[in-house]
């Protein structure tokens, strides 16, 4: 038989009983603690100081035209620009009231006068003939007695000069080398000047066949007062071939 004391559990506290149980769960790491930063005087003397500079600035920047937008800002709205914040400095002719309004000073226009450089007339330039290229032969003394120097004396009488002449020679020089008795079978054209058919040559001198200055009469005639001068006779053959 035991005593009432062995009988009797041992009552333990619940704060031994925590104590001897053995840990079963891991223990929590611990936060790291935030400190709060602190703001010091020197930083909030330095912040003002800036937040002063800048509104400085900005209204040296803004000027005149930020000046009149805050005061319209606080009434009636105001169309602010460089045109009407010059209008101050617009320079107005005072005068006196009672004598009207003053007129602005005539410019004169009507006085002046536009002078337009005129354009040169362009120089055309002679065309060349298509046969010969204008060329002109040169005056030679003819031999006194000669059916040549029977028609220097003619062209001369005729007012005509020199150069006429030498077109002249070149001319018949080219028809019929200044013979009398020069016949063209194949058109008929006869006598130094080739006329066709010769007997045209009757007008002047019934000698027409034989006498070179009845030939030579007729020949001038008939250039004179087809083509004007020789040279005009002489131009047209060489462009066309014949005169």
């Amino acid at each position: 038989m035991t005593s009432g004391t062995e009988l009797t559990p041992t009552r333990r506290s619940r704060r031994q009983d925590v104590s001897i149980r053995p840990a079963i769960r891991t223990a929590t790491p611990a936060r790291p603690v935030q400190r709060v930063p602190r703001w010091s005087r020197r930083r909030s003397v330095m912040g003002v100081f800036a937040a002063f500079a800048a509104v400085g600035f900005a209204a040296a920047y803004i000027g005149p035209a930020g000046l009149a937008m805050t005061q319209a800002s606080a009434g009636e709205p105001v169309a602010v620009s460089l045109y009407a914040s010059s209008l101050g400095d617009v320079q107005s002719i005072a005068g006196d009231p009672a004598a009207g309004p003053v007129e602005a000073d005539d410019l004169g226009r009507g006085g002046y006068s536009v002078f337009v450089k005129p354009k040169p007339t362009p120089t055309v330039e002679p065309k060349a003939t298509s046969k010969g290229g204008g060329w002109r032969p040169p005056f030679v003394t003819p031999d006194p007695g000669t059916a040549q120097g029977i028609a220097y004396d003619m062209v001369l009488a005729r007012g005509w000069g020199d150069d006429q002449f030498a077109c002249l020679v070149a001319l018949w020089n080219k028809e019929s080398g200044w013979r009398v008795n020069a016949y063209n079978a194949s058109s008929g054209a006869y006598g130094i000047p080739q006329s066709l058919p010769g007997s045209k040559m009757a007008t002047a001198g019934a000698d027409w066949e034989t006498n070179p200055a009845t030939q030579i009469t007729w020949g001038l005639g008939y250039i004179g007062g087809r083509y004007g001068s020789p040279c005009g006779a002489w131009d047209h053959s060489q462009r066309v071939g014949w005169y």
